[in-house]
């Protein structure tokens, strides 16, 4: 078979620019990326919006930066959180014999990066590395309730149906953010429940831990999960601290 020629293609060439100006610098502003593409603002911020929203960019007052997209999709990423986590996610699936998993947000998107799963012969199993929306899994709420009020709005008008959904949404998130844990009753899937709580370093969401199960065996048992989940995490956080001191 005869292989085929390689074609440049201008707007995979611009986007591959964006990641490449990016990751040479500690951060980036629209205009700047525009010169250094030498392209029209207009075609730039397009760009630019489209890899924010996928993960691949993180924007903080205008600045671009890489997002965590290339990391927890293409490698697997969250290596350092995802080592100090894996001992807690065994802890939890002998404790409550339930499939754990380690969240990342991605844009707006959530996915999962690690997971222990239930030997039970009826579990919930959660594939790797795939996305997922952010509501309403435990995980996603968990990321969330941690967004700007203005964002979390206008994620979850793009998700739901109706005003009444979204504000519904708006002051459970709020509850989420206060009380430090989110439960799922089957709203994902009717069988399915779970609960999650963040893992905070220095004030801001790295990762989430959720255990999840079949809602006929683990509805009831979710306060005492998210008690659990509580002391866990905080063990996650000193152990990933202890490793970075070496």
């Amino acid at each position: 078979m005869t292989e085929s020629t390689a074609k440049a293609h201008r707007t995979v060439g611009r986007v591959t620019s964006i990641l490449e100006c990016v990751a040479r610098q500690p951060g980036m502003r629209l205009h700047e990326l525009a010169v250094a593409l030498d392209a029209p603002k207009s075609s730039v911020f397009g760009l630019v919006k489209g890899l924010v929203s996928t993960g691949y960019l993180v924007e903080t007052d205008g600045t671009y930066r890489l997002g965590p997209a290339l990391g927890n999709l293409l490698t697997g990423g969250l290596p350092g959180i995802a080592t100090a986590a894996r001992p807690a996610l065994e802890e939890l699936r002998r404790r409550f014999g339930e499939t754990v998993m380690l969240g990342a947000a991605v844009g707006d998107s959530l996915i999962y990066v690690d997971a222990v799963e239930s030997e039970q012969p009826i579990r919930y199993s959660a594939p790797l590395r795939t996305r997922r929306p952010l509501y309403p899994p435990s995980a996603g709420k968990i990321f969330l309730a941690y967004w700007s009020a203005r964002r979390r709005e206008a994620y979850l008008k793009s998700v739901l149906p109706d005003e009444d959904r979204v504000q519904a949404a708006m002051d459970e998130l709020d509850t989420v953010r206060a009380k430090g844990v989110a439960l799922n009753r089957g709203e994902t899937l009717p069988d399915v429940s779970a609960a999650a709580r963040p893992i905070l370093v220095d004030g801001e969401v790295v990762a989430a831990i959720a255990v999840a199960g079949p809602t006929t065996r683990i509805s009831g048992r979710l306060p005492e999960i998210g008690d659990a989940l509580a002391d866990i995490t905080s063990a996650v956080v000193k152990r990933w601290e202890a490793s970075r001191r070496g």
